[in-house]
């Protein structure tokens, strides 16, 4: 070996070293490979730059890009909807197939964060019955199509950068299908053991007060408010009644609901889309919710707000911008929104207008802090119509090649922008930034590799290490290798590492690819057992307050079906060829 393969090898394996034996960040890791390669002469400068301009991971930024706009839509809301109705083998089937077909089009990681408010809203289960299956579910349904999880785009830019084909839209549907239902089976097998993890609400700990009124012709009209689904929704509390001049405090189940009846709510940021979601109600301001970002606004001690109310105030000819709900600690205020009476260190939140941000000494005199938080209002059922169309004929083009996936989501993100479906300072806070690092400083050290030979020379040795093996061994172990990287590491950062490793593999022993690329693609995305792996999984592990042990007593069943249809459905639709 050379010293520039030796210090190729020193970089891939202290790159292994500190993504499985430290807490420095994938991408962090990942770029300073990248770098050092490029100081060291093992790449050029274009080699380089290329790396982060690879048209692959462009695609997977603009797919991630709009899935900002596509949380925003009623689908995934109306998906929701559908889960409170059924016994629970039903209810799982439900959520089981709506993700997995979701998050065979879109970001696993939008689908999941958007289904977690409507799930934790079920009137009929405990949202810890729900949740791991639907983040597993998203996982499953991942691998359904080209664009359903970032890691498939990551291994066709190594395709790409090996002059191999690159994989169609509906490549992995044959076994992806398998793998779906098996993990369905499972989880009708498991469903009586799935983990509550709950506690009773503590309604005086709800922070912030809401008020909506009922319209006209509303569907809520003559029922109770337990007909109504108005009393146990989760973290939304509805305290009072207002009725004209009457007030009805306590509310009880009981209550008839009437016309222009002002419901006066406590509950989280989340609360605003819940209540748009429910139909019949319109919110305080409600005509000016379209989509936008929220953000949150505190009353300083210096403020002129101090003593007034909203109405008084004029608060959004002002500020343009209107607010929704008010949090004063952990008091619970009465009396509808706009008669409240501020005071400082008041929590408002906004929805803010196109003349907000551009206020700033204004914003600055009246508030101690203004922050954009990570929630947004529903768009109305004509824009979400309108987005979703044009995301679906960006994907149908594609699949039917008559307009390229890239520059299709560029005409889309590009439309977004100019239409105020999403805002940039949106896409600038969701930037995939780490994936960005991650993705283009595997493909910087693929290329180092390729260029001092540490490639062919791994490839050879794993060839004499492999004679004599029956094939469909070493896909499995090609598959073990990722699947034990991606609950290390990621599951970007296992197939970056081990997909270069298993083309070379394939190519050393004469074998058409394709069998050894699928048990990377599906072993990357094999994350079921450790909370970590996956950042869907980290996502529903914290919200879904599991413990370890129920975590992984729901991961290692459903790794197992997982594991087993991918197994058994590669050899068979993907036979091994001779190059």
């Amino acid at each position: 070996m050379t010293l520039e393969q030796y210090w190729v090898l020193g970089l891939v394996l202290g790159l292994v070293g500190l993504l499985s034996c430290t807490r420095l960040p994938a991408s962090w890791a990942f770029a300073s490979v990248a770098l050092l390669s490029y100081v060291s002469n093992s790449l050029s400068l274009n080699e380089l730059s290329s790396s982060f301009t690879d048209s692959s991971l462009l695609t997977l930024v603009l797919l991630l890009l709009s899935s900002v706009a596509l949380e925003k839509t009623r689908l995934i809301s109306w998906v929701g909807l559908q889960l409170s109705r059924g016994g629970l083998r039903s209810v799982l089937t439900k959520l089981w197939v709506s993700t997995s077909v979701l998050s065979s089009f879109t970001a696993n990681t939008a689908v999941v964060a958007s289904l977690i408010g409507a799930i934790k809203r079920n009137q009929r289960y405990a949202p810890s019955k729900l949740m791991l299956p639907m983040a597993f579910a998203a996982t499953f349904g991942g691998t359904l199509t080209l664009i359903g999880t970032s890691t498939n785009l990551v291994i066709n830019s190594f395709l790409d950068r090996a002059g191999l084909p690159l994989l169609h839209f509906f490549s992995t549907t044959g076994v992806a299908l398998g793998v779906v239902l098996a993990g369905m089976l499972m989880l009708w097998l498991i469903a009586d053991r799935l983990p509550i993890t709950e506690k009773p609400d503590e309604e005086g700990t709800l922070p912030y007060f809401l008020e909506a009124r009922i319209k006209a012709g509303s569907s809520l009209i003559g029922k109770t408010v337990a007909e109504a689904g108005l009393r146990h929704l989760r973290k939304l509390f509805l305290a009072e009644i207002q009725r004209g001049d009457d007030t009805i405090i306590p509310v009880t189940p009981e209550t008839v609901l009437q016309q222009d009846d002002i419901l006066l709510f406590a509950g989280d940021m989340e609360s605003v889309a819940v209540l748009q979601e429910i139909e019949g109600l319109s919110l305080y301001g409600h005509h000016t919710m379209n989509g936008q970002s929220l953000a949150e606004a505190i009353i300083s001690h210096s403020s002129s707000l101090n003593g007034m109310s909203l109405k008084d105030a004029r608060f959004r000819e002002r500020f343009d911008a209107v607010v929704v709900a008010v949090r004063r600690g952990h008091e619970r205020l009465q009396g509808g929104l706009g008669s409240i009476v501020l005071q400082a260190g008041d929590a408002l939140l906004l929805v803010p207008g196109k003349q907000f941000c551009s206020r700033q000494q204004v914003l600055e005199k009246e508030f101690l802090l203004v922050n954009g938080v990570d929630s947004a209002t529903r768009l109305s059922s004509r824009r979400s119509g309108w987005v979703l169309a044009g995301f679906a004929a960006v994907v149908g083009l594609a699949m039917f090649e008559q307009l390229p996936l890239l520059k299709g989501l560029t005409l889309f993100v590009t439309g977004l922008l100019l239409t105020g479906v999403v805002s940039l300072s949106e896409l600038k806070r969701r930037f995939p930034i780490d994936i960005v690092l991650i993705v283009g400083g595997a493909l910087a050290l693929s290329q180092a590799m390729g260029n001092s030979g540490i490639s062919a020379l791994l490839a050879k040795e794993m060839v004499l290490g492999f004679s004599g093996v029956q094939l469909t061994l070493v896909v499995s172990g090609i598959y073990l290798l990722t699947l034990l990287l991606t609950e290390l590491m990621s599951n970007n950062a296992a197939a970056a590492l081990v997909c270069p490793i298993a083309i070379s593999l394939a190519q050393g022993l004469g074998i058409d690819p394709m069998p050894f690329i699928m048990a990377v693609l599906f072993g990357a995305s094999a994350s079921f057992i450790s909370p970590w792996g996956y950042q869907t999984n980290l996502l529903v592990f914290t919200v879904g307050n599991y413990r370890l042990r129920q975590y992984v007593g729901v991961g290692i069943p459903m790794a197992i079906a997982y594991s087993l249809a991918v197994l058994v459905l590669i050899p068979l639709l993907f036979p091994f060829q001779p190059l």
